[in-house]
């Protein structure tokens, strides 16, 4: 199995302040990896070094390719996206709108098609509601909207930041079992999460991240069952 991401070393912050430091970790093609971690650990400090919106020190390589002194948007059109935090959509937008803003560097017209088509499959809701606009729908309903207008730029691999912040366990449960159907259409899934319990049920691997470093990593299996890690990360 191949590294699809690939951080060593990787440090970085905001001016004086270091944030992360020393970080190493591995996404492979194929895998759901989660990324653990309490408020304030780094968890999006990381994702955003890895999307080049703040420098870093390290070498941090997608897909081959050393990222270094390249733009957000040159990582974006390699096929690393994001779905950020609090979703971030237009709200007086249509759904349909959204979800098309994800495609907005795409010029393949019958590829765009045919991904909406997709999104449509994994989130039927977002069917019904393609003409409604996006700030009138649940948290739950945003959430997949933000999910699928980052499917709709064709990516390699999907980072989704705490996907399961403020909705209901059993919209929790549903994003969960959508991820995994993503990952087995082929694209990778960087899941960062608090809530530790949902993302070591559908993760491959997962690494946990506590005051900017790597202080433990293994199987989710593993990770689940490890005292340190029970104790710490999942408060039980």
């Amino acid at each position: 199995m191949s590294a699809l991401l690939k951080l060593e070393h990787l440090s970085a912050g905001y001016g004086e302040a270091r944030v992360l430091q020393d970080v190493s970790l591995e996404v492979n093609a194929g895998e759901i990896v989660a990324l653990l971690g309490s408020n304030g650990a780094g968890k999006t400090t990381l994702l955003r070094a890895v999307s080049r919106l703040i420098s870093a020190e390290g070498t941090l390589t997608f897909d081959g390719q050393n990222l270094e002194g390249l733009t957000p948007d040159q990582v974006f059109n390699r096929g690393l996206v994001q779905v950020p935090e609090g979703r971030q959509l237009f709200p007086r937008m249509t759904v349909q709108e959204n979800l098309l803003m994800g495609a907005n560097r795409r010029k393949d017209r019958p590829g765009i098609r045919r991904s909406l088509d997709e999104v449509y499959a994994l989130f039927p809701v977002l069917s019904e509601r393609a003409k409604q606009l996006a700030g009138s729908m649940s948290g739950g309903e945003q959430q997949m909207c933000a999910m699928g207008r980052a499917l709709m730029a064709a990516p390699k691999l999907l980072a989704v930041d705490e996907m399961s912040l403020g909705l209901a366990p059993i919209i929790v449960d549903l994003l969960l079992a959508t991820l995994k159907q993503i990952r087995d259409r082929g694209v990778t899934v960087l899941l960062v999460e608090q809530d530790m319990f949902a993302a070591l049920s559908v993760a491959d691997r997962g690494y946990a991240l506590e005051n900017g470093r790597i202080v433990h990593s293994d199987t989710a299996a593993r990770l689940a069952e490890d005292p340190e890690v029970r104790k710490a990360y999942l408060a039980v």
